[in-house]
């Protein structure tokens, strides 16, 4: 079937497009892009609106296998999908829900709402080898046995190895370097949320880079506002430009919101948060359970640390001025890091991308064209995918069309997943995945490997 998408403005980065053109779709790829029309099966007047590659989320956290269900959760998938991203990777942060390849192979028997990619997350194969306790060095038999399992990850398709430094206080370089090997045969990404933030985060953040420098591999430094957003920014950033200038692939990912999210078990809230953050109980707010909506009380963090520690929880403590800065700098890209368990969780799971769009471009903190390199062309070159993140004849027709007047986030603190408004059409493999909110299909998405 040919498809006609016409009159719409069209943005590709990748290909430095930004005129009024028309694209033409046969076989779930961009056949032509031409001034002129053609005689198609199926036309989509995209008049007045703006046409893009489907946004690519370089950093959310996938969800797990339903067992009553029979199938791979997917609610936050589909909040993906509502805000116009087309493929995702998840497995960050080193966790992994269920075994990465096992995910990958069910989403290619029965479909998703999105296309998927995933990381081989360092955490997950080092429990499975194992080796539980965070807080230890891993013994050398047990690094084989993790060393084994996450090359058979990576030779199956997973995307790159990520790290949950801060979640694992006992790993080491030797452990980081091992695992990181792994990458360069095919020069995969190696990400991390790196093990400290505030005023520690240079020596954290120089801990990853120095990884990437030592194997020659690409390096993500993940979202960077909830890591350096405490008055650091501009010294991160100005780190970043040094590698980047020498030579080395150091890019950063940021997310529009001026709070994190995490779980209250986990190592960011151990002993000395509050002393690192210059505050109180009161910036921790509650996502779910009993307490939700509230903000922490001292009782309530330690009851849920010990009683409940998988609750997720929203941290106010991030400074805007940093947040803004690293989000309009020409090495960061979007992404949500979007968590969510049972439709809650932070709203940037639902709204990041047309936040982006609300608060940056309409606002004229930066370009529309500038914004969706960061949202889509940034994202596929790093992560070495020359089919998406592009609007060029032979592409993937992942496309998503939308009003610039309308697009706006509408997902709370309070309602993490409330619909965005204003993205008209959600296009998968060149199949309408999306229009005007409403799913219309949600089996469209498949794996996305690189091997």
């Amino acid at each position: 079937m040919k498809t006609l998408i016409k009159n719409g403005f069209v943005i590709d980065p990748a290909s430095g497009v930004n005129s009024k053109l028309n694209l033409v779709i046969e076989d779930g790829k961009i056949a032509e892009v031409i001034r002129e029309e053609r005689e198609a099966d199926k036309v989509i007047d995209a008049a007045g609106k703006i046409v893009v590659p489907g946004f690519i989320d370089i950093h959310m956290h996938e969800e797990g296998y339903d067992e009553a269900a029979g199938k791979i959760k997917d609610s936050i998938n589909f909040s993906m999908l509502r805000m116009g991203v087309t493929t995702a990777i998840g497995g960050n942060c080193g966790d992994n829900y269920m075994d990465p390849i096992a995910y990958l192979d069910e989403l290619d028997a029965k479909g998703g709402p999105i296309n998927m990619g995933l990381c081989a997350g360092h955490t997950y194969f080092r429990n499975k080898a194992g080796h539980t306790d965070k807080y230890t060095e891993i013994t050398e038999e047990e690094l084989s046995k993790m060393i084994v399992m996450m090359k058979d990850a990576l030779d199956k398709g997973c995307i790159g190895v990520s790290f949950g430094i801060r979640y694992v206080p006992g790993i080491n370089e030797h452990e980081m370097l091992q695992c990181g090997k792994l990458c360069q045969p095919s020069r995969k990404l190696v990400s991390a949320h790196v093990r400290n933030d505030a005023q520690y985060i240079f020596d954290a953040m120089q801990e990853l880079i120095n990884i990437g420098e030592k194997l020659n591999v690409p390096v993500q430094v993940s979202h960077v506002g909830s890591m350096g957003g405490f008055g650091q920014m501009t010294q991160m950033l100005e780190i970043i430009d040094a590698y980047k200038a020498s030579g080395y692939d150091v890019t950063a990912d940021c997310y529009p919101y001026y709070a994190f999210s995490t779980r209250i078990g986990e190592t960011t809230y151990d002993d000395g948060f509050l002393e690192r953050y210059n505050t109180d109980y009161s910036v921790v707010e509650i996502c779910e359970g009993k307490y939700k909506g509230q903000r922490c009380t001292e009782k309530i963090f330690r009851e849920l640390r010990t009683e409940a520690p998988e609750t997720i929880t929203v941290c106010h403590v991030m400074k805007p001025e940093d947040v803004d800065l690293a989000l309009i700098h020409p090495n960061v890209m979007l992404a949500s890091d979007g968590l969510l368990n049972q439709g809650q969780g932070h709203p940037r799971a639902g709204g990041t991308f047309p936040r982006f769009i609300k608060n940056y471009v309409k606002t004229g903190k930066i370009s529309l064209y500038d914004a969706i390199n960061k949202m889509t062309t940034m994202q596929a070159k790093k992560l070495g995918l020359e089919n998406k993140g592009r609007l060029s004849k032979g592409a993937d027709a992942d496309i998503v069309i939308f009003d610039l007047d309308k697009i706006a986030d509408n997902a709370t603190f309070d309602k993490p997943v409330e619909y965005p408004v204003g993205i008209e059409y959600v296009l998968i493999a060149g199949e309408v995945a999306l229009k005007d909110n409403q799913v219309i299909n949600g089996s469209l998405g498949k794996s996305v490997r690189k091997f």
